[in-house]
């Protein structure tokens, strides 16, 4: 029974071993499993078959047809109303088995322009699947990175728990020789509380993110995860603002914008259509019982085939088109807008990015000073107090400046991180930084 205990109690230990993941396999595992990325995928999979539908339209129209009935005599009333009534016996039965077929020829090269709006559309549902994994892949590294920020936090907090909590055994070892007062003591006391209040709080906050992340990835809820604290999170140099100008440009949203322009220079090519007649080659082939072109009709089966060219010119659309040409000119325009007014967005979104990111490195000479004074000041002020050259609220003073120092060090570089993530996502450089 005790061997039994001690394997399933190993089993259970292994069962929750986690093993960390890099933020580059966390990327990985979000664009297979990441549901914006799999219907972006569906999206391509649709406007490919829409291709194919619209390519269809050149190939014949094939029908074929068959009817069985039967008839009543001929009656003829030949002195009025229902008099002089005259009755010609018909023959009862009639069937026919017919085929069609029509084809177009020319139809004022709207079929071709449907078939390139879709191939249009599938370009479009291409560079979507790509700004969707690459939105994605910004998601998953803001949640990495949060995460990576509180686990630090943590960590700091943890080692100040144990400073904290041998202060308290030296103020309690002091109070028994009578150098301190029992003030002293509760002030350590709380000062621990109120460590091991933010150490909680902190865990707690690191297991909903984790959640959240999990989520992300779509990992089944079962699953413990943890993330890689031992990898480096340093960001890379930056470039010139022009580098990533120039860049952001040619990103997926500046390319829907072309290709939507695109699109609507062909609708109004399309709706231009309309001022053309449209050619088919037609043909039809039937087999008839009895033969009604004559009549008396002849009791024979008969076969009769038909092959041609047909034109038809809607004269209606010479005056009733102009206002779809018209509306199709507007479209244009305002797409042409419409891209403009993205283009300045984002280059606001860039000057932004760029700015903070600036911002962001140029506070690290000041955190790491500010932690090398924070060091030297609790260095002074624990070895005054260890003399009873200050009070305990100076000690604690110093403890929180330092915890401060500490996690300003980290947050700054972790923030410069996402920021640096943040600008090669609008300059649309973020799949080239992990080459997935």
């Amino acid at each position: 029974m005790i061997l039994v205990l001690i394997l399933l109690g190993f089993t259970t230990l292994k069962a929750q071993q986690t093993n960390p993941i890099s933020l580059k396999e966390a990327l990985k595992i979000a664009k297979e499993n990441n549901l914006s990325v799999l219907k972006s995928k569906l999206e391509i999979q649709l406007s490919e078959e829409n291709i194919k539908e619209r390519q269809e339209l050149r190939l014949p129209d094939v029908e074929l047809s068959g009817v069985y009935s039967r008839i009543t005599n001929l009656t003829e009333f030949k002195d009025g109303f229902l008099k002089g009534k005259e009755v010609v016996h018909t023959i009862p039965e009639i069937y026919d088995i017919k085929t069609n077929f029509k084809m177009p020829i020319y139809a004022g090269n709207k079929i071709n322009n449907a078939i390139e709006i879709a191939k249009q559309q599938n370009i479009i549902a291409e560079i979507q699947k790509e700004k969707a994994e690459n939105d994605i892949e910004l998601e998953v590294i803001a949640n990495y990175l949060g995460i990576y920020k509180l686990m630090q936090l943590q960590k700091i907090i943890d080692e100040n728990i144990k400073e904290e909590q041998n202060r308290l055994k030296e103020v309690q070892s002091l109070k028994k020789h009578g150098t301190v007062t029992k003030n002293e003591v509760v002030r350590a006391e709380l000062q621990l509380s109120d460590r091991e209040l933010s150490a909680l709080n902190n865990s707690k906050n690191i297991q909903i993110l984790l959640h959240n992340f999990k989520t992300l990835l779509q990992l089944p809820e079962t699953q413990e995860i943890s993330i890689d604290t031992a990898a480096s999170i340093d960001s890379n140099g930056m470039d010139s603002y022009d580098f990533y100008m120039h860049h952001a440009l040619e990103n997926e949203e500046m390319q829907i914008a072309t290709q939507e322009i695109n699109i609507r220079k062909t609708e109004l090519a399309l709706a231009k259509g309309n001022y053309y007649p449209s050619i088919h080659f037609f043909g039809n082939y039937a087999f008839s019982y009895p033969n009604y072109r004559f009549f008396p009709p002849d009791p024979y089966l008969y076969s009769l085939g038909q092959l041609g060219i047909e034109a038809s010119f809607d004269l209606s659309g010479l005056y009733k088109n102009k206002t779809k040409v018209k509306m199709a000119n507007t479209k244009i325009e305002w797409q042409k807008t419409q891209t403009q007014l993205l283009k300045n967005n984002i280059q606001d979104e860039l000057f932004k990015n760029h700015t903070q990111y600036q911002e962001v490195i140029e506070k690290y000479k000041v955190v790491d000073k500010a932690l090398e004074l924070a060091n030297e000041n609790y260095r002074i002020v624990k070895l005054k107090y260890l003399n009873q050259l200050v009070l305990i609220t100076e000690m604690v003073d110093a403890d929180n400046a330092l915890l401060q120092a500490k996690y300003n060090k980290i947050a700054s570089r972790i923030d410069a991180a996402m920021k640096h993530y943040e600008l090669l996502h609008t300059a649309g450089l973020l799949n080239e930084e992990f080459k997935l």
